[in-house]
C-alpha cells in the first residue's frame, strides 16, 4: 500500500512538473532554451514507460506517462510553433 502510494505521489510530480514549463512558454511565446534533443529522449523514454505500463496493465505507470507523453508533444510543438513565427519576424 505504501508504495503504491509512493509511486502515486511520484507519478504525479514528474508528470505536472512539465506544466510550468508549457504556461512559461505560452506566456512568453518563446522556447529556444529548451533542448530537442532532451524532448525528443522524453518522447521516446515517455513512449517506451507508456508501453510498459500498458503491457504490466498498471495504470499509474500508463496515466503518469501518458500525460506526461502529451506534455512533452505539446512543449515540442510549441517550440517548433515559436520558432517559425520567430523567424517570420
Amino acid at each position: 500500500m505504501l508504495w503504491s502510494i509512493m509511486g502515486t505521489i511520484a507519478a504525479i510530480c514528474t508528470t505536472v512538473g512539465f506544466i510550468p514549463q508549457i504556461i512559461r512558454g505560452i506566456k512568453t511565446r518563446e522556447l529556444r532554451d529548451v533542448s530537442p534533443v532532451m524532448l525528443t529522449l522524453l518522447l521516446v523514454g515517455c513512449s517506451l514507460w507508456l508501453a510498459y505500463g500498458i503491457h504490466l496493465k498498471n495504470p499509474i505507470i500508463a496515466l503518469a506517462n501518458g500525460f506526461t507523453l502529451s506534455f512533452v508533444t505539446t512543449i515540442f510543438l510549441l517550440r517548433i510553433l515559436f520558432k517559425r513565427n520567430n523567424v517570420r519576424r
